[in-house]
């Protein structure tokens, strides 16, 4: 064998034998003992979960889904009949009531429009702050009447001095409203002329009994006339009772003329209970109807609201606890636009009114508009909210004084955004849930630091977002440290 192959032999079985080695090597690491296999599947020793301090800008909010509606929504009624009466009359006025044109939801009312017809007979929008109760007519007074010379005057229609008595030129104004409506105002019905004519009859029936009872023979007032025969004459007692039935005839004819004069006091142009409907704030809006041509006008006929557009929402009470009126608020749309908004009233007076159109018992008609003064501002309550601080849901309603793309969108949902705080540029922040109590009522934080943990006393602030504002005393506190938020 040469010397060749014999070295070509030797490397052979020495790289065999390295091979063998290796193996041997990668095998052993490989295989474990059954307490390694243990060790290795053992949870490594637990410690806490920490966060880094950060700082930055808290800005606090409270949230809620509101919905977007017309402001001050109130049931619409009529204060009584329209025209004459209920009952039907030989020329049929005051017939049975049924509407004869029905309001149209959706209608913006303006001052002197005609909201409606019941037999034919219109059913008109006032202005004013004192709602419609009573029939007005010659003779009537009252701050009612008041209101409706206002109203008159504001249309056009000059009825003379603002006194609050129904007079002529009331009546002749009520006149020329009527007719530039296309309608004749209510003249007295067959049952007043009747009454008329009944008392007038009374006049004259007693000024000829005192005439006959003066003289039944020659009408004059004094004595009977005497007798043909000169011995004979009336006696004291003739002419006691002659005496009495000339007083009774005089009270007769007196009493008549104060009757018949009472009547005429109120006999003209009147405006019926249920013809003239006072808003408290014109233009309104008409929501809802309830009632159609043929139907009786008992009862609410529909709703109506101002033309402003709110919206309405609700918030748990510890969240009303933070707002006040005028608070600034972002509305957005369901596409993502938003409108500016502010808090426009809290809690109970956050709740939509239920009295009737114009019954407004606190109002005063302080001005020629007939509107009142709500300009009280209650946002410096101890309780803004009226929740008493429970945690219950609260009313909420925003005033939208632009719309923009709410215009038309009543009843759909938005999300409203209030913003209750904001800290003073950027603070020192810490998850809530890294702030504890300790016993002695002070506010801590866990800070890891140099391979333990320590508590660091601290005073927190605002709060937002699930973060807190901190401060410690003496810089014990700092941006990069590591809080613990458990373990």
């Amino acid at each position: 064998m040469s010397r060749l192959g014999s070295r070509r032999k030797l490397g052979a079985l020495v790289g065999a034998v390295v091979m063998v080695g290796a193996g041997g090597w990668v095998a052993g690491t490989q295989v474990h003992s059954p307490a390694d296999a243990a060790a290795a599947r053992r949870a490594p020793k637990a410690g806490p979960v920490t966060v880094e301090v950060g700082r930055r800008s808290l800005t606090a909010t409270v949230v809620a889904t509101g919905t977007v509606s017309f402001a001050s929504p109130r049931p619409l009624s009529l204060a009584g009949s329209v025209g004459a009466g209920a009952i039907a009359d030989a020329a049929g006025e005051g017939a049975e009531q049924r509407v004869t044109k029905a309001p149209a939801a959706g209608t913006k009312v303006k001052e002197g429009d005609v909201l409606m017809t019941v037999n034919g007979r219109p059913v008109l929008a006032l202005s004013g702050s004192v709602p419609m109760y009573r029939p007005m007519g010659p003779g009537a007074s009252g701050d009612d009447v008041k209101q409706l010379q206002r109203a008159l005057r504001r249309l056009g229609f000059e009825p003379g001095a603002i006194s609050g008595t129904f007079g002529q030129g009331t009546a002749a104004a009520v006149t020329a409203w009527y007719r530039a409506k296309g309608f004749e105002a209510q003249q007295p019905g067959a049952e007043d002329q009747q009454q008329l004519g009944q008392l007038q009859q009374a006049v004259s029936s007693a000024q000829e009994t005192l005439l006959t009872t003066q003289n039944p023979q020659t009408g004059t007032e004094g004595s009977p006339q005497e007798s043909t025969s000169p011995s004979s004459g009336p006696s004291a007692t003739d002419q006691q009772v002659h005496a009495l039935q000339l007083a009774s005839a005089r009270r007769s004819l007196t009493m008549a003329n104060a009757a018949l004069s009472t009547f005429q006091a109120t006999y003209g142009t009147k405006v019926p209970a249920g013809e003239v409907v006072f808003f408290p704030k014109l233009p309104a809006r008409l929501d809802k109807v309830t009632v159609k041509a043929g139907d009786a006008p008992s009862g609410p006929i529909g709703t109506v609201t101002s033309s402003d557009l709110i919206v309405e929402a609700t918030v748990p009470g510890s969240d009303a606890e933070l707002l006040r009126r005028g608070m600034s608020v972002a509305v957005t749309t369901a596409d993502g636009e938003k409108v500016r908004g502010e808090v426009d009233a809290i809690g109970s007076d956050a709740a939509p009114a239920t009295g009737s159109t114009g019954d407004e018992s606190a109002a005063t008609d302080t001005s020629d508009t007939g509107e009142t003064d709500d300009s009280g501002d209650t946002a410096d309550t101890a309780d803004p909210a009226g929740t008493g601080g429970g945690s219950g849901p609260v009313q909420l309603r925003i005033a939208v004084p632009e719309p923009g793309p709410l215009a038309g969108q009543a009843d759909a949902a938005v999300r409203v955004t209030i913003e209750v705080g904001a800290s003073d540029g950027k603070v020192l922040a810490v998850p809530i849930a890294a702030i504890h109590t300790s016993s002695d009522g002070e506010a801590r934080v866990q800070v890891e630091r140099n391979g333990g943990v320590r508590d660091v006393s601290v005073t927190v602030g605002l709060a937002a977002a699930g973060l807190v504002e901190v401060k410690a005393p003496g810089g014990t506190l700092k941006e990069g440290d590591r809080v613990v938020i458990g373990r």
